[in-house]
């Protein structure tokens, strides 16, 4: 295994601070360098300082740790995103060039970049959302995911780049802080619910999204990077599923445990890119590929969250 050194650019993130946690223990301290722009939260194993921009300084880290594999995390997410668009472009296009050049130019083997259920857009078919449909994003998030996911199988079919990705639905998981998206109410209602046994949401209670628990995105995310080349047979991204629910459901799911809980609702801007998101995913592509199950169900989810946040 250890012939494999891993770089994590973004590992500051919701999902680097675990990703790097789990490759370390795959792949051995020595062989995970994790990158960002600021310094670590909690500075583990290697660390250096990367703005995925900076192209020179990124090929100077790969060759100083014989890096073979890199995560490219780095982004800037749906609602920071609509705030910032010209800067979450350049951010979320340039970035992954840099990566794929690294890889078309052979310096490195493999790539992973995560896309997003943020792909698809209002015209979409909205339950059981195919891997195969009608893609037109309206958020500048969505819309960089989608041409990124276009230059992934681009880079594959023109230069052979070996690259993999995952449509992440939201992702809820108790170790680190949420990173500006819409979906971030489902990490910000168990704190809430713990700490002052009420929360106002900036969702609708009806609004039902695909939704995945961290453990069950870092086994996706490994699980595939895991996998033979030859059983990839997405290079664009794969459509992965964990639980769809809406923030009623959380509610009374949270109740079970604290009955004093109470919710109240005030939409906000993030309602429309809710909106336009599909409510529940297709991932059967993923299942028969390379064996994609979720562990993780709406209840064993909040007994977990509310055990770990206390």
């Amino acid at each position: 295994m250890s012939s494999e050194t891993i770089l994590i650019i973004g590992a500051n993130g919701q999902i680097g601070l675990e990703l790097a946690e789990n490759l370390r223990t795959i792949y051995g301290e020595n062989n995970v360098v994790s990158a960002d722009l600021k310094d670590l939260n909690n500075p583990h194993g290697i660390y250096e300082r990367l703005d995925v921009l900076d192209k020179e300084r990124m090929y100077a880290i790969i060759k100083k740790y014989n890096v073979t594999q890199v995560y490219l995390l780095a982004a800037l997410l749906s609602a920071t995103a609509e705030q910032k668009p010209k800067a979450a472009w350049n951010l979320n296009m340039e970035g992954l060039f840099n990566v794929l050049d690294a890889a078309k130019e052979g310096i490195i083997k493999k790539v992973y970049w995560p896309s997003s259920i943020a792909v698809f857009g209002p015209t979409t078919p909205r339950v059981n959302t195919p891997q195969y449909t009608v893609m037109e994003p309206n958020t500048i998030y969505g819309i960089s995911k989608l041409a990124g996911e276009r230059f992934c199988e681009y880079y594959f079919q023109k230069y052979n780049v070996d690259v993999r990705s995952i449509r992440y639905p939201g992702l809820i998981g108790w170790k680190s802080a949420p990173g500006g998206g819409t979906t971030d109410y489902a990490v910000h209602i168990y704190h809430e619910a713990l700490k002052n046994k009420t929360y106002e949401c900036f969702l609708s209670e009806q609004t039902a999204l695909p939704m995945m628990y961290m453990h069950d995105a870092l086994k996706a995310t490994i699980s595939l990077m895991d996998a033979p080349a030859e059983n990839v047979k997405i290079r664009s991204s794969y459509n992965i599923s964990g639980m769809s629910f809406t923030p009623k459901q959380i509610a009374d799911e949270i109740k079970k445990h604290i009955p004093e809980f109470t919710i109240s609702y005030k939409p906000d801007f993030r309602q429309t890119i809710a909106d336009s998101w599909p409510a529940s995913i297709d991932d059967s592509y993923a299942n028969k590929d390379w064996g994609w199950k979720p562990d993780f169900d709406l209840a064993k989810m909040t007994d977990d969250m509310l055990m770990n946040l206390k």
